[in-house]
């Protein structure tokens, strides 16, 4: 499989720690990135855990559009072109 290269911004201090984790593992991070990257396409699922409490505007914000998505709300379908997704922003 042909390999290419991403470049992203990361805090010094979790991509030290991250490194330091996945050598503990016994891995590269590289590997962990890999492994998390195929989830995401596999799934087509974030996650994130989070460490402490919401503001709690943002509680409420993130639990109406949970409401919403469960209800079917507000949600768009797929586009099969960057054109149909443009229009449709544009439609909004």
């Amino acid at each position: 499989m042909a390999k290419t290269t991403i470049n992203i911004k990361a805090d010094k201090y979790i991509k030290e720690e991250a490194q330091k984790t996945a050598r503990e593992l016994g891995m590269p991070l590289s590997t962990v990135i890999n492994g998390y990257l195929a989830q995401f396409v596999r799934t087509k699922e974030v996650y994130f855990y989070l460490e402490g409490e919401l503001k709690p505007m943002a509680k409420r914000r993130l639990d109406r559009l949970q409401k919403e998505a469960l209800e079917g709300k507000n949600l768009t379908g797929s586009f099969d072109s960057a054109r149909k997704a443009i229009d449709h922003l544009h439609s909004q």
